[in-house]
Parts: C-alpha cells; structure tokens; sequence
C-alpha cells in the first residue's frame, strides 16, 4: 500500500484538495467552494467528504496518513483559524479537531507563506538547505521562515509576518489596520500604488499614463518595464528598495543562505530582483555581503498551495516517527 497526505489550499473563494505522495507528486486533485456554506461545521464535513472521494478515485492501493492545510490566518500552534478577514467565519474555527473527527487522522494547519517555506524545504529548491526564507509576493507579501532545518511558527502560531513590519511610520493604509506595511509598498497591490503616484506625480511619457487605476495591474507595469517604459522602471526601482532595505534588516536577523521569491509579482524577474539584491547589498551589515543568494522558488510552476500543505503533514509525521 502507497503511503499518501491530503494537501488542502483554503482560499476566500474556493479550496483546492489534493492527494499527494512522498515524491511531492500530486495524484488527484478537486475544487470545492469556500464560499456559501451553511456552517463551518458543514464546509469541515464536506472537505471530509471530497477528500474521501479522491482516494475511491485512486482505487484501494493507497492510504492516508494525515492532512496538512494552508489557510489564511492559520495558528499551527492553536491548530485553528483566527478571525481571517477573507472568510465568512470569524473567531476561532478549530479547523484540526474538527477534520479529525470525521477523518481520525492527524491534521496540521499553517498561514499560506509558511505552507510554502515548507514545500520549498521537502519538494523545492530548498532541498538540501537549512536556513532561508520564502518570500510569497501576491496581492500582499507573506513570508515563511526555515531555521536549523525547522518552520519557525512562534508563540502561538504566527510567526513570519514580514509583510506586516513597518517600511514607512505613517505611510500607506494597510488592509490590516496599520500605515506603512511593507506589503503596501513591496506587493502586486504596492506596485500598483507606486506606479499611480508616479504617474500623477510626473509628466514623464509612459504607456500607463491613460490607463485608471481600477484598470492598472502588476502585469502591466511588468510589461511595461520590460518594454523600457521609464516609468515602470521607476516603478519597480522603488520596489526594490523598499524591499531590499527591510531585506538586509531580516539577514541581520536570521542569516539565512537564501531568500526565494513566489508569487504573481515574482513573475517578473530580474526586473524586480535586480534592484532588490542592489539595495539589499547596499544597506546589509558587512559580514553578510555577498553571502545571500536571491533566487525563485522551485514550486513557481506548481500547484505550490497544495504541496507545501501536504508537506507541512509529511514534515509532522517525521517528527513523530523521530520522536
């Protein structure tokens, strides 16, 4: 019999469920929603349901062993959801408990950015490493954080909110509450902000002066600076020092070996990696100079979502089996 885990990607609108293998092969894969059920006790039941359902599709050769979730707002110390902004439920939702009475199996839950530094570790370009950081660049900045081999998750649960350190006092409104988030200034949604006070700000010509800011994306802006569109390079030159800086601040901190980027905005290569790696050289302590490498995660073109909750599951097995 294959040993296998369910990986599950609990999104605002919907949840991907996957079965996955040791290998980090993904051997079946569905959707349900999110959104519009009954209870939260029904959407536990449900997620029971389905990933029952793909293991009938497999046939009778394979059994699970647990379930690893990567979820929004998700403590791995509480084994629950905390008050996530983007999910109907609010409180604490004891996700691991629940899904364990229906399928009495151990179940473990992270934030997302963690579930990825976890893939990285077991099925990336981590592989082989033992202290780096995952920086998630998508509509906010998420990171998970990998030291002596191990996810740091904190006193309770939440640790790696890099996105939430403060870049500016009293700058940009953040969706959390606070001004001047880094993820408002380094994110798919930051470079947008940035792009539009360039634009108003100057008289510079660009190809993105008559687009409106519903309209604008990080994609254009990309493509635009790839373009030589000066604007968009201005654009993601602030990015990068804005992120860069507070880089070289979380090197002083963690020395890590590397940083991988994942995510839309990551997409976009060395036209944001570029500047970042410049100031992130230029304001880093000394001993570390040169010592970082800044490199794309190894799940870029993979369901990374369902990975690395899966391997946030193969990881707690391990630790049991060593214990």
């Amino acid at each position: 019999m294959a040993e296998v885990v369910a990986g599950i990607d609990i999104g605002g609108t919907n949840t991907v469920i996957g079965i996955v293998n040791k290998q980090g092969d993904i051997l079946a894969e569905s959707t349900i929603p999110t959104r519009c059920q009954s209870t939260f006790s029904v959407y536990v039941k449900n997620l029971a349901v389905e990933i029952e359902k793909l293991l009938e599709g497999l046939g009778h050769e394979h059994t699970l062993q647990g379930v690893g979730i990567g979820s929004p707002n998700g403590s791995y110390n509480l084994g629950a959801i905390v008050d996530a902004p983007n999910l109907e439920w609010k409180g604490i939702l004891p996700l691991c408990n629940e899904l364990t009475k229906h399928t009495g199996l151990p179940t473990v839950v992270t934030n997302d950015a963690n579930a990825a530094a976890i893939g990285e570790l077991l099925f990336g370009a981590g592989v082989g490493m033992k202290n780096f950081v995952v920086i998630t660049l998508g509509t906010g900045l998420g990171s998970g954080i990998i030291v002596n081999g191990k996810l740091v998750v904190g006193h309770d649960g939440f640790a790696g909110e890099f996105g939430h350190i403060v870049a500016k006092a009293n700058g940009r409104q953040c969706g959390c509450g606070k001004k001047g988030c880094l993820e408002t200034y380094a994110s798919a949604t930051g470079l947008r902000r940035t792009a539009f006070k360039m634009i108003a700000d100057s008289n510079q010509p660009s190809m993105l002066r008559n687009v409106t800011y519903d309209k604008l994306t990080s994609k254009m802006i990309t493509e635009a600076a790839q373009n030589g569109d000066p604007l968009a390079r201005a654009a993601f030159e602030y990015t990068g020092l804005i992120l860069g800086t507070r880089l070289a601040d979380l090197v002083a901190i963690l020395n890590p070996e590397a940083i991988f980027f994942f995510g839309g905005l990551a997409n976009a290569g060395e036209i944001l990696i570029d500047p970042v790696r410049r100031y992130m050289e230029e304001y880093m302590f000394p001993v570390f100079k040169g010592k970082v490498r800044l490199l794309m995660s190894g799940l870029q073109n993979k369901n990374a979502a369902v990975l690395g909750a899966a391997a946030l599951i193969w990881d707690e097995l391990e630790k049991k089996k060593a214990n």
